[in-house]
């Protein structure tokens, strides 16, 4: 089986679910937070989005509870679109699969990253200074 997943394919993964990503999802996500943080914390590929994931789901947070809005509705999608991806089991590699069934999920978290970067960082510096 191959397990090589270009940026191109994972974006493409990302962006066939954020048309019908809504409000209900994001209620989804944070029902499942701690289903998807265990996925993150256990699995070898995703264990080096640890920290990215912690700051999406953050942000997938504050904007679900009104302190943060200074972010386009797409990029949300996006997000919660990759997370709704490394939850579900039946991808592109199936997650029955040892080692390889999540070598996708960390392809969509890496390309997700890289589309949303810039109002990440945006995020980040709202966030610091709320603290």
């Amino acid at each position: 089986m191959k397990t090589k997943i270009t940026e191109e394919k994972a974006r493409k993964e990302i962006r066939k679910d954020m048309d019908s990503f809504s409000e209900d999802d994001l209620g989804k996500i944070i029902d499942k937070e701690k289903k998807i943080k265990g996925k993150f914390l256990k699995v070898i590929p995703l264990k080096r989005f640890l920290k990215d994931f912690l700051l999406l789901f953050a942000l997938i947070k504050d904007y679900f509870y009104g302190y943060y809005h200074e972010i386009p509705w797409w990029t949300v999608t996006a997000i919660g679109a990759a997370l709704l991806y490394v939850l579900s089991p039946v991808d592109l590699i199936p997650d029955f699969i040892p080692i390889a069934g999540y070598i996708d999920d960390a392809a969509v978290i890496a390309a997700c990253l890289n589309m949303v970067e810039k109002d990440i960082e945006k995020y980040q510096l709202w966030s610091e200074k709320q603290n």
